[in-house]
């Protein structure tokens, strides 16, 4: 992998010890999910100066945190690992702390940019027909969908407005499942 030019930017210290055993990068920790003005602050200053990657934990409070940076950096890269990725090997709470040198390199290798362009939403009927929702299954099928795009985990409502965001378009998610129910065989 090529250097990582960017901040990235995790929730605690314990992702930025984690992550600089796999290689010396730079991080800005956000402690917690109440960001306050010097945090964001800082983190702008990154975000003009070198670019960010927002790298949380596959949870609600690193959705949360995600959700929160992407209103104030709408161009900032994102990287994700998956929860399986994230399990502690003892007792503990998910996170990147926990990950592997290959997650690690997966997720940052595999950034996503969020692009402000207006893409078209992909129509719940086709949602519906693909089992993303309203199937007793939607859950699970939408679960391994976010492993398999790398867009992180959401829920039916959550579902149309993470693909738009992620500028996919209804090609690319009929092939993704297609892919990821050929694997399963």
């Amino acid at each position: 992998m090529t250097e990582i030019k960017e901040v990235i930017i995790v929730e605690g210290k314990d992702d930025t010890r984690r992550l600089n055993e796999w290689r010396p990068v730079s991080t800005i920790e956000t402690g917690g999910d109440a960001l306050d003005e010097e945090k964001i602050r800082q983190i702008r200053h990154a975000y003009e100066k070198r670019g960010i990657i927002i790298f949380t934990d596959p949870d609600y409070s690193g959705e949360k945190i995600r959700k929160q940076l992407m209103s104030y950096f709408p161009k900032a890269k994102h990287a994700f690992i998956t929860k399986k990725e994230g399990q502690p090997d003892h007792k503990g709470s998910l996170g990147v702390e926990h990950a592997s040198n290959a997650a690690i390199e997966k997720a940052l290798h595999n950034c996503i940019t969020v692009s402000p362009d207006t893409v078209a939403a992909i129509p719940q009927s086709t949602l519906i027909q693909l089992k993303l929702i309203g199937d007793a299954q939607s859950k699970e099928r939408r679960a391994k969908l976010g492993e398999w795009l790398r867009i992180g985990y959401t829920n039916g409502k959550q579902l149309q407005k993470r693909l738009q965001m992620f500028h996919i378009t209804e090609e690319q998610l009929r092939k993704a499942i297609h892919e990821m129910m050929e694997e399963s065989k």
